[in-house]
């Protein structure tokens, strides 16, 4: 994210020539694909563990209508 917020204001400076705007376009454009797969994968780990939380609330509920527990 550094990085990206540091060619964003060398861009929004205007002091970088034509070439030089253009690298830092392409850079930054691979940076925002790199930070848009890193939170797609931190979103996923978060369903996963939802999802495992889940699995053990039910379970805890099952085992309470076996026992006959009504808590």
């Amino acid at each position: 994210m550094s990085e990206l917020e540091t060619l964003v204001q060398a861009m929004e400076g205007g002091a970088l020539s034509l070439e030089q705007s253009l690298d830092a376009y392409k850079r930054g454009a691979a940076l925002v694909a790199a930070c848009r797969e890193s939170l797609a994968d931190a979103r996923q780990q978060v369903r996963i563990l939802e999802a495992d939380l889940l699995k053990v609330f039910d379970v805890d509920v099952d085992a309470a209508d076996v026992t006959g527990d009504d808590a």
